[in-house]
């Protein structure tokens, strides 16, 4: 069975509403991407080293990653050889099927790690401005929407109108909100929120914290206080560390999520923003080159459009047009 075929089995498996969001939120991306690798096809008839410099170019303009997109080129070189390709035309379909393995190495490391009958304990991390605690409002949404009991934290004690902002939220979906005054300790909320939410018998606990880089130091050993907390109260807490990057920052992103990675256990990244930017190439680069999976994406502005990150969904979204215009040659 071709790869495309396998697709369109998978994406089939999914609702159309899904579908139809990741569709629509990375047309930015496909009209500039796709179009682009059009042009590129049109151009140049066959496949020859011009070709694969000017794919290199396209694939590096999309913020793909300049490590991704050469490991990318050598292995389209490989398979073009293998599969004796010369047409331009015919990489096409063998780029999205690259694309889609470099984006997943299981079916199970995209998905949130949920602690059955016992309490969810998500840290949130990010620098301020990404979407960190919308972020957490629209999971918190989610959760509830799947019969959950949800409690949010609200850690982030230093940027003004932080509590304010999620306590906006906690009423927009009906979720207890845990605070103190601004400037309180972040790790004293935490301990707070935790004991809350376990005489409550909550479900998930959504904890928010500061996001300020213009002191590291100051803000890494503030997260290890807070993380160390969680741990002492619930000795296998924090269950994930979400990194919340804005995708239309591009490689910044990317350096936000190394500077991250190396103060806390990241364990999965929640892209923001994904249908504002033409670059959405970044969630391959940090994928391969920060060996992060990608766990939640932003959609759109709406409360449901926080989606589950789907590789096959999200090549999908980019190269339907191919995949329709591939199946209708194999008709003919």
């Amino acid at each position: 069975m071709s790869f495309f075929k396998k697709l369109k089995e998978k994406v089939s498996g999914q609702t159309d509403s899904v579908t139809n969001k990741f569709r629509d939120g990375l047309s930015k991306t496909r009209d500039s991407f796709v179009g682009a690798m059009n042009d590129l096809v049109k151009d140049y008839r066959t496949v020859d080293e011009e070709f694969f410099e000017e794919l290199e170019e396209i694939l590096i303009s999309a913020d793909v990653g300049v490590h991704t997109v050469m490991q990318l080129i050598d292995d389209l070189k490989d398979e073009a050889r293998t599969r004796n390709i010369s047409d331009a035309k015919d990489i096409q379909p063998v780029i999205s099927e690259k694309l889609a393995e470099l984006l997943q190495k299981s079916d199970q490391e995209t998905k949130l790690n949920m602690k059955e009958n016992d309490l969810t304990v998500i840290l949130f991390v990010g620098v301020n401005g990404v979407g960190k605690t919308t972020t957490i409002g629209k999971l918190a949404h989610k959760f509830k929407q799947e019969g959950k009991h949800v409690v949010m934290a609200a850690g982030d004690t230093f940027r003004a109108g932080a509590i304010e902002q999620l306590e906006v939220w906690g009423e927009r979906v009906g979720v207890d909100v845990i605070k103190q005054q601004a400037g309180s300790d972040p790790a004293a909320v935490m301990y707070d929120a935790i004991r809350s939410a376990q005489s409550k018998k909550a479900d998930v606990l959504l904890c928010d914290t500061a996001g300020r880089l213009q002191n590291k130091v100051n803000l890494m050993n503030e997260l290890e206080k807070v993380k160390r907390v969680l741990t002492r109260e619930v000795p296998d807490a924090p269950h994930e560390v979400l990194l919340v990057l804005d995708a239309t920052t591009g490689q910044n992103a990317m350096s936000q999520a190394k500077t991250f990675g190396k103060a806390t256990d990241v364990s999965g990244i929640v892209l923001t923003k994904l249908d504002g930017t033409a670059k959405g190439g970044i969630v391959l680069a940090i994928r391969h080159e920060l060996d992060i999976p990608v766990k939640l994406v932003g959609l759109g502005e709406g409360m449901d459009d926080l989606q589950e990150f789907k590789a096959e969904q999200y090549v999908h979204g980019l190269f339907a047009e191919v995949l329709e215009q591939v199946e209708e040659v194999a008709e003919d």
